[in-house]
């Protein structure tokens, strides 16, 4: 067990310290890759969507650990994709490696994404930042934590004082004008905009307090899942852009404090 999950281990679940010792796993193994980038196999997914045997060793981890603990649980995973089980109403969504892209650059700013999705909602989600050793978790119903501390989303109202996080679409996406729409709009009133590419750790942001909100659109299942259930414990509001709960169908999400987050969602919508 890492020290991350000796710290919070004795005020999670049986649930969350499976998860938390998954992730700390995973963790570990990218450090270790990190500090050996010039020799990773990397290949081609898509345009400037790349996957590398660092992800790829740590999903690994991530599903051996898991299955080994709840053998029947399913999974949605970045790199296998589905995998069925026989419990029906319990499913893990992984992203072994979130910010693929900083972590090939040697860029410190990547981590590992776990949730239980339990009868169709989030339930439960740890994100792993393993360099600084950051482990944010959560269950629905029991709170938001970093490293053992109780989390709670910013308490700032006013947009003028506000900083938020967002997702610039790269290439290969067709969204850059709307975006760039949406971004002079957010710019134009707050006290900042931040884009530091690894979605999992923007929510977990948002979490903490240190974001006081965050947009994006064009995820996945894997990026968002957790962060999700992290916002919501720590007491924020998560919706997609049209303020339903159909983030992970709609592969969008702005996730604020209560009180900035019509704001923030009237400045994003694309007429």
């Amino acid at each position: 067990m890492n020290k991350s999950a000796a710290r919070t281990g004795a005020r999670g679940s049986a649930l969350l310290n499976v998860m938390i010792d998954a992730a700390g796993k995973a963790g570990r193994s990218l450090v270790r890759d990190f500090g050996d980038i010039e020799n990773l196999q990397v290949s081609k997914k898509g345009p400037a969507d790349f996957v590398s045997n660092a992800d790829k060793k740590a999903e690994k981890i991530i599903f051996e650990t898991l299955t080994k603990a709840r053998p029947k649980f399913g999974f949605l995973m970045e790199e296998r994709g589905v995998v069925e089980g026989e419990d029906i109403s319990n499913r893990w969504i992984v992203d072994p490696l979130d910010g693929t892209l900083n972590f090939l650059h040697g860029l410190p700013h990547f981590a590992v994404s776990i949730a239980l999705e339990r009868d169709g909602e989030m339930y439960a989600g740890v994100i792993y930042e393993p360099v600084s050793d950051q482990m944010f978790w959560a269950e629905k119903g029991q709170g938001a934590f970093l490293n053992g501390r109780r989390l709670r989303v910013s308490a700032r109202k006013d947009l003028e004082e506000s900083v938020f996080a967002t997702g610039i679409p790269f290439m290969g996406r067709e969204d850059h004008q709307p975006f760039l729409a949406q971004l002079e709009q957010v710019m134009a009133v707050s006290a900042g905009v931040r884009r530091f590419g690894a979605a999992a750790l923007d929510l977990a942001y948002v979490a903490a307090g240190r974001y006081e909100g965050f947009w994006e659109k064009g995820l996945n299942a894997w990026d968002m899942a957790a962060g999700i259930v992290l916002v919501r414990e720590a007491g924020g509001m998560v919706t997609d852009f049209a303020n339903r709960a159909r983030m992970i169908s709609r592969g969008e999400v702005i996730a604020t404090n209560e009180v900035t987050h019509n704001a923030l969602r009237k400045l994003v919508k694309i007429p």
